[in-house]
This record gives C-alpha cells, sequence and structure tokens, in this order.
C-alpha cells in the first residue's frame, strides 16, 4: 500500500505555465484525505513553492516537503527543518574556482536569498528568470561566511554554451559532489550523497517507512534517484530517456494530468 507520494514540481505537476491543474489539485486532495502523505520533491528553497503549498492545501501539521534536491526536510506549516545536509564555504571557494575556469556565473543559494559571484563579469546568471521569488544579491567570496546556511551552488546560462563546459568539468568534482542539470540551462552542486532519494529516506525514516510504501514521480535526471528508491518510480511521458527506462511505470505527460492519472490508478483505485 502506498503511504508516500513524493512528487516533483517542474515537468511533473506544474504543466508548461508553472500551473496545476484542477485535476491534479482534485486527486491530490483526495489521496492526502485518504491519509497518503504528499511530499513536494524539489531543488527549490521552500519559500519559492510556498504558494503551490497554499495551493494544494499542504500546509497543515504533519505535512512535509523535500527541498534543494534533498538537502533539506522540512516540516510545511512552520518551516522547521528536520534533516539537513549543506555546503561548506571551502566548498564555495572551490567551485567559485571552477566557475571561472568554465568562464560561466555561479550563485549561492542560501535559504531563499540567491548570492551573485562574480565568476564571469562579463556574463549575467539566468537563475533570476528561472526563480522570481527568491531574493538576489550581488556578493564576493569574502562576504560568505560561517553565518550561511549554504544549500547549493548553481550556474545558471544559455544550455549552447552550459553543454560543452560541462564536460570541461574536472572528474574530482563529481567525485566530491552531486553534479545535475535539473532544467536545460542549469546545472546545480550539492553535497555529496544529495539526492532527492537522500531527502526522502530521511522522512521516511522519521515517518516510520519502507521504500514499498512510497510512489515517487518525475522527469528530469535529478528525479532519477528517488525514482529508483521508490517501490513505484513513475516517470512523465515528458521524461528524459534514463528516467523512463529506470521508471516501474510511465504515466502521461504534464500538460494532461500525468500525475492525477497514476495516482488514480495506484493509490485511489
Amino acid at each position: 500500500m502506498i503511504k508516500l507520494i513524493a512528487i516533483d514540481l517542474d515537468g511533473t505537476l506544474l504543466d508548461e505555465e508553472k500551473k496545476i491543474s484542477n485535476e491534479n489539485k482534485r486527486v491530490l486532495a483526495e489521496a492526502k484525505a485518504k491519509g497518503v502523505k504528499i511530499v513536494l520533491c524539489t531543488g527549490r528553497p521552500l519559500a519559492a513553492m510556498a504558494h503551490y503549498l497554499q495551493e494544494l492545501g499542504l500546509v497543515d501539521e504533519g505535512d512535509f516537503s523535500i527541498t534543494f534536491n534533498g538537502g533539506l526536510v522540512q516540516k510545511n506549516d512552520t518551516g522547521e527543518i528536520m534533516e539537513k545536509k549543506v555546503m561548506t564555504v571551502a566548498d564555495i571557494h572551490r567551485l567559485y574556482d571552477l566557475a571561472q575556469q568554465l568562464d560561466l556565473p555561479l550563485d549561492v543559494l542560501s535559504d531563499n536569498r540567491v548570492l551573485q559571484l562574480p565568476s564571469a563579469p562579463k556574463k549575467q546568471s539566468l537563475y533570476n528568470v528561472l526563480n522570481k521569488l527568491l531574493q538576489f544579491q550581488p556578493a564576493t567570496l569574502a562576504d560568505i561566511t560561517d553565518e550561511f546556511v549554504l544549500n547549493k551552488a548553481v550556474i545558471a546560462y544559455p544550455q549552447e554554451e552550459l553543454d560543452p563546459k560541462i564536460k570541461e568539468i574536472p572528474a574530482t568534482f563529481h567525485e566530491r559532489y552531486e553534479i545535475i542539470k535539473t532544467r536545460s540551462m542549469l546545472l546545480e552542486f550539492m553535497p555529496k550523497g544529495v539526492t532527492k532519494a537522500y531527502g526522502i529516506s530521511l522522512l521516511a525514516k522519521d515517518l516510520g517507512l519502507e521504500p514499498a510504501e512510497i510512489m515517487a514521480i518525475g522527469d528530469e535526471e535529478n528525479d532519477l534517484p528517488m525514482i529508483e528508491y521508490a517501490g513505484l518510480g513513475v516517470a512523465m511521458e515528458n521524461a528524459v530517456p534514463a528516467v523512463k527506462e529506470s521508471a516501474d511505470y510511465i504515466t502521461s505527460n504534464n500538460v494532461e494530468n500525468g500525475v492525477a492519472k497514476v495516482i488514480q490508478k495506484f493509490v485511489l483505485d
């Protein structure tokens, strides 16, 4: 029996206009009323998804989210952090040097703040286009101290230049960090071991759940670990090939209520 459903946002629950369909809302409300935990799993901070939680009625005691690609497990009603794994100042210095070598802009997320570093002064990060609800501020390496909770670092730049640069990242960085493309123009760096599956596994432990009692639904490369972890891993029809290959089931795409359809089939019916 499925007791927890972990759901990605972009390309999964959200349509192309970043909205949640009425059908998806209806089915998720019905699943929650049945006692199933509905957990949004995203690379975003909680502040950048609060409006979706309100829309879905996921702001009660006992509602949880996985944020920063698994770096934090949080309570939706209070924002309290139940579990976390973050970066160090030394990590940011190391990634800044890499961004300079790649000649690409680097942004560092600290909760709902984005610290924009001058690693490529002539190139403008696109992260503010992707996440308009966050607070953006210019910063230098000297500004970044242990006072900040350093959740992750990102490079947001047009795909045609970003993709070739990714191939230039030395293997040592892949050994030290989780490096994942989460959208066509977005590359993310997380602490080693931090994935959506990691976050879900911590929440599952807190709730006394087994992987067999979990459904995970996603479409992108960063959803792959949770789809492999869950007892029922579901890929959207619009998912990247690797996610489809690993999934136990493929549902409809994100504009045809794929989330609602798979929950109706395996949880409600």
